[in-house]
Order: C-alpha cells, then sequence, then structure tokens
C-alpha cells in the first residue's frame, strides 16, 4: 500500500553523522571511565536522547559530571558542523515522492538545534523540510514511545495507519510499531536484525526504498 505520509529519522537515514556521533561519543566516556569500541557504543546508545546516554552511562560506570549533556552538545555541533553529508540517494527519494504527491516528513528524538546544524548543511533539502521537522522537544517524551511519530502524523493530517517510517535503530523501530506504523529499516551496513528484530523490513541503499513504498 502506497502511504500518506513517511516519517524519516535524522541521523544516520537522512543525514551520515551517526559515525562522528558514535567515535565522538566513544572517546568522551573513555576520558570518564567507561571504555568501549564504537561497536559497542552503537549497540548500547543508537537511537537514544543524550540524556538517556548519559542516564545509562552513569549506571555503567562513567563519571560524567553535572552539566556534561549541555557542554557535549556543544563541542558535538561543533565537529558536526565541519561537515555533514546527506545520506547517499536520499535527494532523490525526496523527488520521487514529491512527484507522487506523497507528504514527508522528519521526526528525531535528537533536537531542533541539531538538525539545524546537519540538514542546515544542505539549504535545498532544508527549505523543503521547514514545517516538517519533529524533535523529542516537541512531545517531551522519546522513542521508543510512539508520541513523536504520532505528533508527527496529527500535525500533517496522516492517519497512522497510512504512514510508514524510515528508520536506522532498533529504538526507532519499536517505536512505529507502537504507533501501528509500517517500519522500512535502513542498515547499509549492519544493525539489520537488531531492527529486523523489531519488525522493520530491511533494505541495504536509498535507491530501493521507492519500490517498497509502492512508487
Amino acid at each position: 500500500m502506497t502511504p500518506k505520509l513517511v516519517i524519516f529519522d535524522c541521523d544516520g537515514v537522512l543525514v551520515d553523522s551517526e559515525p562522528v556521533m558514535m567515535h565522538f561519543l566513544r572517546d568522551e566516556l573513555a576520558i570518564y571511565g567507561l571504555d568501549m569500541s564504537v561497536a559497542q557504543a552503537t549497540e548500547h546508545f543508537i537511537g537514544g536522547t543524550l540524556t538517556g546516554v548519559a542516564q545509562k552511562a552513569r549506571g555503567m560506570g562513567a563519571d560524567l559530571p553535572e552539566g556534561w549533556v549541555e557542554d557535549f552538545y556543544a563541542r558535538l555541533y561543533e565537529r558536526l558542523a565541519k561537515g555533514t553529508k546527506l545520506m547517499p540517494g536520499v535527494v532523490a527519494v525526496l523527488d520521487r515522492l514529491d512527484d507522487a504527491g506523497i507528504g514527508y516528513c522528519v521526526a528525531s528524538n535528537g533536537r531542533v538545534a541539531k538538525m539545524r546544524v546537519t540538514l542546515g548543511q544542505h539549504p535545498e533539502t532544508w527549505a523543503r523540510l521547514q514545517g516538517r521537522m519533529f524533535s523529542v522537544e516537541h512531545v517531551g517524551v522519546p522513542k521508543p514511545a510512539p508520541d513523536l511519530f504520532l505528533h508527527a502524523a496529527r500535525t500533517l493530517g496522516a492517519d497512522p495507519a497510512h504512514c510508514v517510517v524510515v528508520e536506522d535503530s532498533p529504538t526507532g523501530a519499536r517505536a512505529a510499531q507502537a504507533a501501528g506504523m509500517r517500519c522500512f529499516g535502513y542498515a547499509p551496513e549492519g544493525d539489520g536484525p537488531r531492527l529486523a528484530a523489531e519488525g522493520a523490513r530491511l533494505f541495504r541503499s536509498m535507491d530501493e526504498l521507492p519500490a517498497l513504498l509502492g512508487l
């Protein structure tokens, strides 16, 4: 069934920010006594909010100081601003959706400020997403709760049953399932089994997505 609305996650789906973020986080946690590989950091923390990361990391032994979240955000934004590419094939997918008259938006556990730093480096994509960017800041409850996806659908006048979510994290896939939305799990390199375990239909390249959407 062709959807009425396609809801994209941001990091790792629209923008290639996850590798930078996870390397940066791994190095940061090591400073505060929690030493792990990038793969382990990704497994534990991908798809969550930074506040949630801090809580979990402290529970695992990281001695993070007060104010760490805001300080980390500032330094992460500075790093991402040096260059964050769009994921390959994203612009072509958005073009196909526009041609088909299908709505789309972005719904992220990250802050609007981070989307401004990453997506804002690509003026044409940034412009076409105006009025269609939703953050955990808008609902106060992060994925895997369904609130963010349901808020996006309600704001854009779409029935959740006619929405499709494109996610790269098990957390986001779980949120889609809770919202009653189909989920396509974008796994260009890894994490496919974890996405599939949350009910996502896997795909490896954005070139595959239009056909999956019935275009």
